[in-house]
């Protein structure tokens, strides 16, 4: 199948991301928010990206121009009736999803694939909002979206070899590295990443070190770019914490299970950089 259209849900950071890259590779793009405010905020995301690129000399500016002209945002989800595929990026809300996708299966052509960003609920249980369980599978990107490589392709015992076929190939479109991954909760990255940052936090809670030790433990003794307690503070305490309940309650298993500390800050609001506060202190 060729995707010439390109449907996103959702105009936050990570449905901003995706909607860039389709642009800025051809396709023609059409981003959906629940509100023009959102809309309006999630293509100026989308602008800043974009002449950051030109700035550092990774665009030129005849490219941005382009890709600007290929991408448009609405509030109705009946604009995107039209499109080939539809990746969907919205709150990480289960029955907000299949709502969406319900909406998506009545307007949508018969061809037209479907895909969720999800990173933890399982991608059996959104296509079952439609009667194309055959043409649904997992497209999970990594923030942020216009740097980073990885893309996971989800595929549920019901998807087809021509939808995995079609989603391999769009990704490598994207300039992504597509790996295959079975539909289990957190798929390849986050069933390993998300208990390891768990037990950061763990150890922090026991004492094992202090949270600037733990960190420059992992990276100047495993390599890592980030340490685990500024990478939580850069992906959202709250959206981890989100992230774990889910897993912990798809496989019933202790690693999974959010510790009482990560519990405390998010109900305190110290989610991390997104709110100046997480296991640092940040400033406006």
């Amino acid at each position: 199948m060729k995707v010439k259209r390109v449907g996103v849900l959702g105009a936050g950071l990570m449905g901003s991301g995706i909607a860039e890259v389709c642009a800025r590779n051809g396709y023609e793009t059409v981003v959906r928010e629940v509100s023009d405010a959102l809309a309006a905020k999630g293509v100026g995301r989308i602008e800043s990206s974009l002449a950051k690129a030109v700035d550092r000399g990774k665009l030129v500016a005849t490219d941005r121009d382009a890709a600007r002209a290929r991408l448009s945002a609405t509030t109705k989800v009946d604009d995107l009736a039209a499109c080939d595929l539809v990746v969907e990026a919205v709150v990480e809300n289960l029955e907000a999803k299949k709502e969406l996708f319900a909406e998506l299966d009545r307007i949508c052509g018969d061809s037209a694939i479907f895909c969720s960003n999800t990173s933890s609920l399982t991608i059996t249980e959104l296509s079952a909002a439609t009667r194309r369980p055959d043409r649904f599978a997992g497209l999970h990107f990594f923030n942020p979206v216009p740097v980073m490589k990885l893309v996971e392709v989800v595929r549920t015992i019901a998807t087809s070899d021509e939808t995995i076929a079609t989603l391999v190939d769009f990704a490598k479109s994207l300039g992504k590295e597509p790996v295959l991954a079975k539909d289990n909760s957190g798929f390849i990255v986050n069933r390993l990443l998300v208990p390891y940052l768990l037990d950061a936090v763990r150890a922090l809670e026991e004492g094992v070190g202090t949270r600037e030790d733990i960190d420059k433990g992992m990276e100047l003794g495993c390599g890592h770019p980030m340490g685990p307690l500024k990478l939580l503070d850069f992906v959202g305490l709250d959206t981890t914490y989100a992230i774990a309940e889910i897993m912990f309650t798809e496989y019933r298993e202790k690693r999974f299970a959010p510790p009482p500390l990560l519990k405390r800050m998010v109900l305190a609001g110290r989610y991390g950089r997104k709110s100046g506060r997480g296991f640092y202190e940040y400033g406006s």
